[in-house]
Parts: C-alpha cells; structure tokens; sequence
C-alpha cells in the first residue's frame, strides 16, 4: 500500500501562505500537513504571531527557524527598520524591500527539515503575477533551486507553488473557494511596515487591497 503523501508548508502568517496551507490541509489532511516558519529580523513580525495563532487554530504542527544571520550579509527595509519602506515602486530594478538570498535560504532549510522528516512535497505560495518584483518569486527560479536541492541531497524534492500564476484577485477566489476568506481577511498580516491592520500604503498592503476588491466586486456583480 503506498504511504500517504506528506507536505511541508513554508508558512509566513500571510495572505498568500495560509491561503496555501488550507489548500494542502485540504489535499493531504491536517495529520499530514506540517509548516515551517522563519524569523530572519523582519520588521513585520508580527507575521510571526499570526502564523502561530492560525498553526494552533488549524492543528498544524509548526516549527520556527532563526535565520537572523542573513542580517550580518544583507540590508534592506525589511530588516533595517532605518530604512523607510518603499511606497510607491521607484525607478530602481527591485523595491528595497528584497531581501537578497530570502527565498533561496528558506527553501534550502526546509528541504533539510523535510528529507528529515520523510518529505518530498514543500509548498510556497510564490507568485510572478501580481507581486513586488522579486527575483525568488519567478517560476524559473523555483524550477532551478529545486534541481539544486536534489542534487545536493541526492533526495527528490517537489517543490509545489499553488499561486504562481494567479492574481491577487485570483487568490482571494482560491481562499473563498476552500471556504475560508473571512478567515484569511481577519486572521493573516501581510503590511511591510508591521502595522497591525496595514498600512495601506506599502506594496504588500496595496496588491493585498486592490486584489480583495477586484475580486469583491467581480463576486457580487
């Protein structure tokens, strides 16, 4: 009898990561599901207590990596609070909310957490549609890092991004759809700048924003 697939969420306590864990709850059950969070210094942290909250709430087993280290080799306004986050995107090539190596080291910690715990499916809600601009969001750059890790671990990894293509509006669907929008809306945190109910300004807040009612409207129309 084959053995019940199992999945590792990276899981930040926003819009995109939980919208990406109740799919998987959905998918591999909540016994199979388990998630990975990261506290590198963001200046968001209270992502962080979300995350917690909503990993107790939904009976996920979750574990916290310290990768504050990446702030000894990097800085930017996501983890140098002296540094105002960008409002409006600027003329420079990324917003200087990206954080160089993110997504690389958080994908590379959770292969290891993973092979350990006897699972190939990872899941992160990366998305190339309607985003900041990042560099480790690209589809190419997951396809890359995933033939990476199995080569480095000789083990093979599936590295699934559910929200790749989809607009903000699309995911707010996907969340409505799974049956768990109003939670999403009341229980994830997605401001750059850490402001409890946003601050309606930074780029996370407006794609957040905009998407919502893009999809609100289409709802009721």
């Amino acid at each position: 009898m084959e053995k019940q697939r199992k999945a590792l969420v990276i899981f930040s306590g926003g819009q995109d990561s939980t919208t990406c864990l109740v799919q998987a709850i959905k998918q591999y059950g909540v016994a199979n599901i388990k998630a990975i969070s990261f506290d590198y210094g963001q200046r968001h942290k209270i992502e962080l207590n979300k995350a917690e909250f909503i990993a107790q709430d939904l009976g996920i087993e979750q574990i916290v990596i310290n990768t504050s280290v990446i702030q000894q080799i990097t800085t930017n306004a996501l983890i140098n609070p002296s540094i105002a986050v960008d409002v409006v995107k600027n003329d420079k090539k990324y917003p200087n909310t990206f954080v160089d190596g993110r997504n690389a080291l958080f994908l590379l910690l959770a292969g290891c957490y993973a092979k350990q715990q006897e699972i190939k499916d990872i899941i992160i809600g990366v998305c190339e549609t309607d985003y900041s601009g990042y560099p480790d969001c690209r589809d190419i750059f997951i396809k890359s890092i995933n033939v990476t890790m199995n080569l480095a671990m000789d083990y093979s990894f599936n590295i699934i991004t559910p929200l790749m293509y989809l607009t903000k509006s699309q995911t707010w669907a996907l969340a409505d759809e799974l049956g768990y929008l109003d939670y999403i809306r009341e229980n994830t945190h997605t401001c750059y700048n850490g402001c409890i109910d946003g601050c309606g300004e930074c780029q996370s807040c407006i794609l957040r924003e905009k998407g919502l009612e893009e999809y609100l409207q289409q709802k009721n129309s």
